[in-house]
């Protein structure tokens, strides 16, 4: 499994962005999803994970209501949707796969793609 991440780049407060993570490999509909980030300085965090089929997903408090999670599954594609972007939203953001369902615990991802910097001005 190969996963590549793009998208991120320099956009304004308030702005927007989608991120795209594609999956080289096998059965992509066998693997949740996810979204991580990490700034300078700070720990990874989660941002956003959604299962297998698509049909659960949920978001860390601190991107609720502004950022989205997506796959589809007919292009081995998941996607990030970031509205209302806020400085602090200001990091390197990766997607990572696991074989079930979605997680929020960087552990328990086995793939990881190699990052997309996002960089939001106030």
């Amino acid at each position: 499994v190969q996963l590549q991440a793009s998208g991120g780049g320099l956009v304004q407060a308030g702005g927007s962005l989608r991120l795209t993570c594609s999956f080289s490999g096998r059965s992509f509909s066998n693997y949740g999803m996810g979204w991580f980030r990490q700034a300078p300085r700070k720990e990874r965090e989660f941002v956003a994970g959604v299962n297998q089929f698509g049909t659960r997903s949920y978001s860390a408090d601190s991107v609720k209501g502004r950022f989205t999670i997506s796959r589809d599954d007919a292009k081995y594609m998941v996607y990030l949707q970031m509205n209302s972007l806020k400085p602090e939203d200001t990091a390197c953001y990766y997607c990572a796969a696991r074989r079930g369902g979605e997680s929020n615990s960087d552990h328990e991802y086995d793939y990881w793609g190699q990052g997309t910097l996002v960089t939001v001005s106030s």
